[in-house]
């Protein structure tokens, strides 16, 4: 059983009524973002019942020792965490004597918690009967100003319900707090400098070993009968972690009083670090300037503007329309390009699992939506990324894998370039990832026609790739080919198999593409051409060897099935298929030994059909459905990466049903809590999944010869859909319903375009 809280709405995701058991959860649903910081929706007043506490820094982490039982060589020295940060929104509230806490409050009603996604602030409001007897109402309102980055704004209200009332604000900011996720329990940060100066409060720490330096801030004010008063603090308590404000005020019965608190952070990265104080009050003092209602202006026009390119509209079905925008939101929150040191964490700013920034994620399911929804730029910065890391790359294969020659293996997970993910499995044997970061710099290029990354920086990361894979894959005498052995595939349900077919295909691919590039260059870019031969010493002897290698992969296949094999030994398995399997028993990862997992023939999500996903033009319909039919029966989806793809698939084939019941399932994953893990945070790489899975999935949006081709198909759940793509620069605007597709371009451009096999030439309208 799903969980089903969530109200149906367009634009908002909203909860209502109390229920402690939601807590967690809730956290990471109304979770906030603004690219360069982050937070889980905790409760500004103190909350003594169970809560997961959640503020985190774009890019500021902590390689924290690696913890295994049994050390192999190559295991990584670190495992990346994402740092809890210092907390700034905390505001204890004292009424009558009595803290506000919802866990201990006698009643609690009318409880409602909302995130506006089309404007980007959440609120949350309640009446509460403390102990004491005294009654308040409470009303708030948070955002992370997209605007100014660096910086918070929160409107605290509290009604005086049924007598006078003696309210204590005691806002503070708190830098003594740990990590959820954590392998020894270490103190990550240390405090080097607490200081307050009138309304505001400033704690600078530093992480440990990465030196890493944040300023954390608070400035309060206060808001009685609609007007700011500004009013000193009764009293300053001042801990070695900790500085909080007290503020007392008398209350009338049916009067209101609010406190308007700015906080956030500046940290070294962006500012000189003896100076992270006076950068602090820079900030404040533009909040100040600009007020609470004019930064609030400011945030509902700065999301008007993303939402004016990134918007997918649904008519009809309102939990799939409250499923796309809750994707593209948390994207937007995650990452907006302006930072190209940055990346896309699979759980962005709702929580610490999967420690690092970096997966393969990126490449495979991200790349797409930043191309077509804001300018090339960006998704360019995101390989620019992958390049700036190269080094990193080969001396990952050479120290920890015997490597030679400049190959080079791309981190599972990572943050600085460097391997941080400990499992053994995982690390060295889900080597495929390095297929998907060669697939994203052809993706790009399809896609924008921007040529010039490849010869500049692109082919010296194909080259290293292809390099890897020729030294990583092994001459087989009895099969006269070349074979990769173990290895784990997409499908992390198997591991250390021989010849995972996606892995051996991406292989063989990445290898031949790095050779048309090579050609390509030496003709069109000889200047380029001569700089990189020089630079990664690359022979004509070495190519043909690697093209011996791509000309002579072993793909396992079965006559039998008529389909390729995910592995050498996938028919030994006991073939019962998920719907012959005990639903009690769901999800295995949580109700299954390891070891038995391994032995079944489950697959976790898409592995040789991601390969048909990728490379759709090397393969006819008639093999995707014969593939489809003999793997989707055996996949149970546990990874948020899965639904997506089967639901691009399953449109591919005409198949409306089962692509519509996936793009739910892939849309709601986190809204719904399918996977039951919400509570640790929500699966923010997998939400550009679900973008493509209406635009490539039900659009039918492909780039074949330097053109845009559209298949749409429709949902009989929804009367119509929409949905923008930038183009090499032209604003397509693509309208589907069940009688016809409209196609127009925004501006005074034109463009052809191909929809449903004919050409046609499109201009504004």
């Amino acid at each position: 059983m799903n969980q089903d809280y969530i109200k149906p709405d367009n634009w908002s995701i909203i909860e209502e009524g109390f229920d402690a058991s939601r807590v967690k959860s809730s956290e990471s649903l109304f979770s906030i973002g603004n690219g360069a910081m982050g937070q889980r929706a905790n409760f500004e007043e103190s909350y003594s019942g169970k809560t997961f506490q959640g503020s985190y820094i774009a890019g500021v982490y902590y390689p924290d020792k690696t913890r295994v039982g049994w050390w192999k060589n190559g295991y990584p020295q670190y495992f990346a965490k994402v740092l809890n940060a210092p907390n700034w929104i905390g505001i204890d509230i004292e009424i009558n004597g009595e803290q506000l806490d919802l866990a201990t409050c006698a009643e609690v009603k009318n409880f409602r918690r909302e995130l506006n996604m089309k404007e980007g602030v959440y609120s949350r409001s309640f009446e509460a009967t403390l102990q004491n007897g005294t009654q308040v109402g409470v009303n708030v309102k948070r955002f992370l100003s997209l605007d100014l980055d660096e910086l918070g704004v929160i409107n605290y209200e509290v009604k005086a319900l049924n007598q006078d009332a003696k309210i204590v604000f005691k806002p503070y900011v708190d830098a003594g707090i740990t990590n959820e996720d954590t392998n020894w329990d270490d103190k990550f940060w240390d405090i080097l400098e607490i200081k307050n100066k009138q309304n505001s409060g400033f704690i600078v720490s530093r992480t440990l070993k990465t030196n890493f330096t944040a300023c954390t801030f608070m400035h309060n004010t206060f808001v009685a009968n609609g007007k700011i008063s500004n009013v000193n603090p009764t009293n300053i308590e001042k801990s070695e972690t900790k500085t909080q404000f007290s503020y007392e005020f008398a209350v009338t019965e049916g009067k209101t009083i609010a406190i308007q608190k700015l906080g956030g952070y500046t940290v070294s990265t962006n500012h000189d670090e003896n100076q992270l104080i006076k950068a602090s009050q820079d900030v404040i003092d533009k909040g100040l300037e600009l007020g609470y209602e004019k930064l609030l202006q400011n945030q509902i026009e700065a999301w008007a503007k993303i939402w004016e390119m990134s918007d997918i509209t649904i008519d009809e079905d309102v939990k799939a329309q409250q499923g796309i925008r809750f994707n593209i939101f948390h994207l937007n929150q995650t990452y907006l390009g302006k930072d190209s040191r940055l990346n896309i964490g699979p759980k962005g700013f709702t929580g610490e699992k999967y420690g690092g920034s970096t997966y393969w994620d990126t490449e495979a399911y991200c790349i797409p939506f930043y191309m077509a929804t804001k300018d090339q730029n960006v998704a360019r910065s995101l390989l620019e990324y992958r390049y700036n890391h190269l080094e990193k790359a080969i001396e990952n294969a050479q120290d920890n894998l015997g490597f030679k020659n400049g190959a080079a293996l791309y981190p599972m997970v990572t943050m600085n370039g460097e391997e941080c993910h400990n499992e053994w499995e995982i690390t060295h044997e889900e080597i495929h990832r390095n297929g998907a970061i060669a697939f994203a710099i052809f993706n790009y290029y399809r896609y924008t026609g921007d040529y010039s990354y490849i010869p500049e920086k692109g082919l010296e990361v194909l080259i290293g790739i292809a390099r890897f894979w020729h030294q990583r894959a092994t001459f087989s005498t009895a099969k006269n080919q070349y074979v990769i052995l173990g290895v784990t595939g997409p499908n992390e349900y198997e591991n250390n198999v021989n010849n995972n077919w996606y892995t051996n295909y991406i292989a063989k691919w990445c290898i031949n593409y790095a050779i048309e590039n090579i050609n390509k260059i030496e003709t069109e870019y000889p200047s380029d051409y001569t700089r990189i031969l020089n630079k990664v010493k690359l022979s004509a002897t070495e190519i043909s060897e690697m093209k011996k290698v791509a000309d002579n992969m072993y793909f396992p296949y079965s006559e039998e099935h008529d389909v390729y094999l995910q592995q050498d030994g996938f028919l030994d398995k006991e073939l019962i298929t998920v719907a012959n399997l005990d639903k009690s028993q769901r999800p295995i990862n949580q109700k299954w030994s390891w070891d038995r997992i391994l032995r079944s023939p489950y697959i976790k999500q898409a592995d040789t059909l991601q390969g048909f996903y990728f490379f759709e033009d090397h393969f006819t319909k008639e093999q995707l459905e014969k593939h489809f039919d003999f793997y989707e029966p055996f996949t149970v989806h546990e990874s948020s990466l899965s639904p997506c793809v089967h639901s691009i698939q399953a449109a591919v084939l005409g198949r409306m049903e089962q692509a519509y019941t996936f793009y739910l399932r892939t849309s709601r994953l986190d809204l719904d809590d399918y996977n039951k893990e919400v509570h640790e945070g929500l699966h923010i790489t997998s939400m550009a999944g679900t973008w493509m899975s209406i635009v490539e999935g039900f659009g039918g949006m492909r780039v074949k010869n330097n053109q845009l081709h559209f298949e749409p198909k429709i949902p009989k759940e929804w009367n119509a859909y929409s949905f923008k793509v930038n183009f090499r620069n032209a604003i397509v605007k693509v309208e589907v319903n069940h009688q016809e597709t409209k196609v127009s371009v925004e501006g005074n451009q034109e463009i052809d375009v191909v929809v449903n096999g004919k050409s046609q030439l499109v201009k504004s309208y």
